[in-house]
């Protein structure tokens, strides 16, 4: 069983790093555009969040270390996306992105770490931890809801990447199972829900992926960003 659960962590571990790489093509559009045009900022920013939060879980429990090498790679992807987003974003959308990954990657996680270094310790912290990320996770697997909404509205799947939805679903139900071996309600729950949500995904994906109508009066989607899991 243990063999099994690590050869799970394994793969689990380079699918998401699939997913830290899926949203390439995102910002190959927009670097050639030289301009965000409706992509929204703030599911790069929740999933630089959330990879700090749980590098900083890997750093503290003991055994962890693939947990904050994964995500320490997904933190060191998102800020270059995040740059680059702030690089080509208008100055309206520059400063609320700005004000957003002040607020939630600085502010959020200084205060995460203080309070769990200093004002707990063993189990408690590496508990607390647990659970702000697996928490930080459910919200996160919840953003594609109105993406879908969007989608079925107009039928279009223009601003709901394939890839990043396909690599989610892999995420989701791999990490699922990993969580089921190792009894890891932390990491099982957000992760079946992710996993639900993958399929829903890809279905509607399935259902619109030949339509032509013209998403240029779309609202900004937000998509699900990637959810390292614990290991």
């Amino acid at each position: 069983m243990d063999n099994l659960s690590f050869f799970v962590g394994v793969v689990g571990n380079f699918i998401s790093v699939l997913v830290f790489l899926s949203p390439i093509d995102t910002f190959y559009r927009i670097v050639r555009n030289k301009a965000t045009e409706e992509f929204e900022s703030l599911p790069y920013i929740c999933t630089l969040l959330n990879a700090l939060l749980w590098t900083y879980y890997g750093v503290t429990k003991p055994g962890a270390y693939l947990v904050a090498t994964v995500n320490g790679f997904g933190v060191v992807v998102e800020t270059i996306y995040i740059i680059l987003f702030l690089t080509y974003a208008s100055r309206r959308v520059k400063c609320k992105t700005a004000q957003l990954v002040v607020g939630l990657d600085i502010i959020v996680f200084a205060a995460a770490v203080l309070i769990t270094h200093f004002a707990l310790d063993g189990d408690v912290r590496i508990n607390a931890i647990g659970f702000l990320g697996a928490g930080l996770n459910i919200v996160m697997y919840g953003s594609p809801l109105a993406a879908m909404r969007t989608v079925v509205t107009t039928k279009s799947v223009e601003y709901m990447p394939f890839l990043l939805s396909f690599f989610l679903f892999l995420n989701g139900g791999v990490w699922c199972f990993y969580a089921i071996l190792v009894k890891d309600p932390f990491l099982g729950v957000p992760n079946g829900i992710g996993f639900f949500l993958g399929i829903v995904q890809l279905a509607l994906y399935a259902r619109y992926r030949n339509s032509t109508k013209s998403s240029s009066s779309v609202e900004p989607l937000l998509i699900s960003p990637p959810l390292p899991a614990t290991f």
